[in-house]
């Protein structure tokens, strides 16, 4: 447990509101899924502008029940990006199918069309994409891509939290899209997940995998589509329902201390503004990632990880790509084989900084400050984005 004096790399937002939502709960008597769960969905399906909410216990069950409603399992293909959270490749693998992985977009970090269209076999059912850290990706391309060649296309939309995509948000364009509601994401109940989606069927099948019903206690069918118990809990759910109440006030916070970090970034020699595509009209980011220089190894940035702790600043590898876990080498993959270049290149160098709604100017300073001398005592080069 941290105390203090740490720069923590993410910290939860939360106020009086929460407090009086699990007040709320708790006085109840009703702890399980119940409904502060069914509000929940509600505001989060509006906020959103979809038909449909189906809350869940984490991001990956929301992943594995996404592909499970789609009826993918052995020896299907799913191809998604090396380059983001756990929970989709290791849902594509509960399920049985395939994980391929496709490369990511240079500037954005996000899954790139056209490796996606190059890896697509008679055997791929689904493209996953995520939006890299707040940065949406590509999805007119990735739309156009799934449409042609009759793919399911789902969406990730954990990092990305309020962003948006031409006019429209995060969230809106997958057949299915997934939240994951854990820390440090912008919004946080704790631990869980939602799956969006505007198809009828789709969310019907969704209700059905997510959790036993009393009556399946007694079924003889159950076991030709068997649940899981993977609900979320009205004490989350009140959490949750206080963060979308709340979401603006806590992006504004998050809004002021990139700014600072913007701002002081300009001293340090090589930082450029990060990438913000054309197509995108606003980002939210989850964390605050530098890119480090081209002679920086995944090695010096693990120094400069140790340098930090040592001053109680709390960083972090933005990613280890997944491709080069031990699980996925059993796919044949490994660090210099699959076509993964960018996201090698990119993996080996990211760097996220402490961010979120309260810390102060001068916390800002102290991190990159202490991050630049880090940076000369590893003597690797300077930071780039």
């Amino acid at each position: 447990m941290m105390d203090s004096d740490w720069i923590a790399l993410s910290e939860a937002d939360v106020d009086e509101r929460e407090s009086q939502l699990l007040a709320h709960v708790l006085q109840s008597g009703r702890l399980s899924s119940g409904p502060m769960v069914e509000a929940f969905e509600s505001v989060f399906a509006d906020f959103h502008e979809r038909k449909y909410a189906i809350a869940v216990s984490s991001g990956m069950t929301g992943s594995w029940l996404a592909l499970r409603a789609l009826g993918i399992g052995p020896g299907d293909e799913v191809i998604a990006s090396a380059y983001s959270w756990h929970h989709i490749a290791h849902a594509i693998v509960h399920v049985g199918a395939t994980p391929v992985f496709a490369d990511i977009d240079y500037w954005s970090g996000s899954i790139a069309p056209k490796s996606v269209e190059e890896r697509i076999t008679p055997k791929t059912r689904a493209i996953i994409a995520a939006n890299c850290n707040g940065h949406p990706a590509a999805w007119k391309e990735l739309r156009e891509i799934a449409t042609r060649h009759g793919l399911r296309l789902i969406e990730d939309s954990t990092e990305a939290i309020a962003s948006r995509y031409g006019e429209d948000l995060v969230g809106s364009f997958g057949d299915m899209s997934i939240f994951d509601l854990s820390q440090p994401l912008a919004v946080s109940c704790g631990e869980g997940g939602m799956v969006l989606t505007d198809d009828a069927d789709l969310a019907s099948e969704l209700r059905y995998l997510r959790s036993h019903s009393l009556g399946d206690r007694m079924s003889v069918s159950v076991g030709s589509r068997v649940p899981m118990q993977a609900c979320m809990s009205d004490l989350a759910a009140a959490v949750g329902i206080a963060q979308m109440e709340r979401i603006y006030e806590i992006l504004a916070r998050r809004k002021k201390v990139e700014t600072w970090y913007h701002e002081v970034m300009q001293t340090f020699e090589g930082i450029k503004p990060p990438y913000i595509a054309d197509e995108v009209t606003e980002v939210h980011w989850m964390l605050y990632v530098v890119h480090l220089g081209k002679r920086f190894t995944a090695s010096a940035r693990e120094k400069l990880i140790e340098d930090l702790d040592d001053e109680a600043i709390e960083v972090a590898a933005y990613s280890r790509p997944l491709h080069q876990q031990f699980h996925y080498t059993h796919y044949g993959y490994r660090k210099g084989v699959g076509g993964l270049s960018n996201t090698e290149r990119i993996a080996d160098r990211s760097l996220a900084l402490p961010f979120h709604g309260f810390i102060d100017e001068d916390e800002v300073r102290f991190v990159v400050g202490t991050l630049k001398d880090a940076a000369t005592n590893v003597g690797a080069g300077v930071p780039i984005y």
